[in-house]
């Protein structure tokens, strides 16, 4: 692996391990509380991400030092998905010049034909993006259900039934997610393995965490992943088969997993979206309200 040209002078860098994974943490973690006012990512974010079957993390990142302290890193996380972070006192040097300039050379050799990431907007890392040449792709919004939202009871069509899914659905659940979100979502399909990765095998799963939908002759619909952040709730992932879309069902699925967070300790619950889905506008009539704006930019290689 070449390591990044044009740092610093004292920096050092190399490939991270799992073992790094708390440090990339507190990187992240420092620099949204500068961004959005507060840390969003978790630990167990990175963790889901990076224990993957199919992602090797010390062939994909790479970590910048100085001295023993983690100061920056960049991750190659997919095809054309990449993750970074610097350290705010150290942002201005360079430093996300030269890991950008490492994700395009290390994308590129990995035969992707475009690199680009997901960045608060007008931050420090957008601000940069924009002036090293990444155009923007789409809009993306996390939408909170503040703390003092009453839920509405939203009670299903006569047959349907929410509960938690068993290891026997998981097949099934990862199935219907991916082919709903592959209707708008430009990527190759997620294996089962790294689907379970960041969803059952993810730190700190429960059973709630895996609502499924079923329809009155027992076949699974839809679908809602939803785990607990410090003391909030994050909703990841909500589907609902094609066929069965129109008939209010969403709305009840947001309203069980906000319910059953709730139980589990919630007192704020969360969702992202972006332009790409058009979804925006269902949340928001559930009560939810834009928390914070991102914009997705990508460079051509």
């Amino acid at each position: 692996m070449t390591a990044p040209s044009g740092l610093p002078d004292g920096l050092t860098t190399r490939p991270l391990t799992l073992a790094d994974a708390e440090s990339v943490h507190a990187v992240i973690a420092a620099e949204e509380e500068v961004d959005l006012g507060e840390a969003e990512m978790t630990l167990a974010d990175v963790v889901a991400d990076w224990q993957r079957p199919s992602y090797d993390v010390s062939a994909r990142t790479i970590g910048v030092f100085d001295g023993d302290r983690l100061v920056a890193y960049a991750d190659h996380s997919d095809v054309d998905v990449a993750y970074t972070a610097v350290l705010p006192s150290y942002q201005g040097r360079g430093i996300g010049t030269a890991i950008a300039q490492w994700l395009q050379a290390t994308a590129r050799a990995a035969g992707s034909t475009r690199i680009g990431t997901q960045v608060p907007q007008d931050s420090a890392a957008d601000r940069l993006m924009r002036d090293l040449g990444y155009e923007a792709r789409w809009t993306a919004w996390d939408l909170e259900l503040p703390p003092s939202s009453e839920i509405a009871a939203r009670p299903l069509p006569p047959g349907f039934v929410l509960r938690d899914a068993e290891e026997a659905d998981r097949s099934s659940a990862w199935t219907l997610v991916e082919d709903c979100f592959l209707e708008w979502s430009d990527r190759d399909r997620m294996s089962l393995d790294d689907f379970g990765a960041r969803v059952w095998g993810r730190p700190g799963f429960e059973p709630w965490n895996l609502r499924l939908l079923v329809s009155p002759d027992s076949e699974v619909v839809g679908a809602t992943h939803v785990f607990l952040a410090g003391g909030s709730a994050y909703v990841a992932r909500i589907a609902v088969r094609p066929d069965h879309r129109g008939r209010g069902l969403a709305p009840s699925m947001l309203v069980d997993a906000f319910a059953r967070a709730r139980e589990h300790g919630a007192d704020r619950c969360y969702l992202s979206t972006d332009t790409r889905a058009g979804a925006r506008g269902l949340y928001e009539k559930v009560g939810m309200v834009v928390a914070s704006t991102w914009v997705n930019r990508a460079i051509a290689l």
